[in-house]
Parts: C-alpha cells; sequence; structure tokens
C-alpha cells in the first residue's frame, strides 16, 4: 500500500490526475462540462489534460515504470 503523504504517493497522485484528464479530454461531452475552465482551482484539471495529451508518450512511460516500481520493487 502506497502513503500518500509520501514522495510516491504525490508522484502516483499526479500521474493519475493527468491521464484521466487526458482521457476526459477525448470525451466531447466530458470536455465541455468538466475542461471547459482554464483559470481557477479547475483549471488545474484543463493543465493536466493539455499536459497528458502533448507529452503521451512520456506520461505512459512514467506509468509503466511506477507499475513496475509499486509492484516489484516496494
Amino acid at each position: 500500500m502506497t502513503n500518500a503523504y509520501s514522495f510516491d504517493g504525490l508522484l502516483i497522485f499526479a500521474l493519475l490526475v493527468i491521464c484521466t484528464c487526458a482521457y476526459m479530454r477525448r470525451v466531447p461531452r466530458l470536455k465541455q462540462w468538466f475542461l471547459s475552465e482554464k483559470k481557477g482551482f479547475v483549471g488545474i484539471f484543463y493543465k493536466a489534460s493539455i499536459i497528458g495529451t502533448r507529452l503521451h508518450l512520456p506520461v505512459a512511460i512514467a506509468c509503466v515504470s511506477m507499475g513496475v516500481y509499486i509492484l516489484f520493487l516496494k
């Protein structure tokens, strides 16, 4: 079990937010409803979706490497 207040937990949470927001950006109804605001606290999700779509290969590599780390090394 990964502790939420450790560095590992923070990285996993950030990767999950980025991957989820990038997926939501691909669905038109969710994009209108959830990612329309570009400023403020909700704007973080818009920025995460931009990171997930533009840097999809490094994000995918980071997700796989974190999965291997959690399953086998920790």
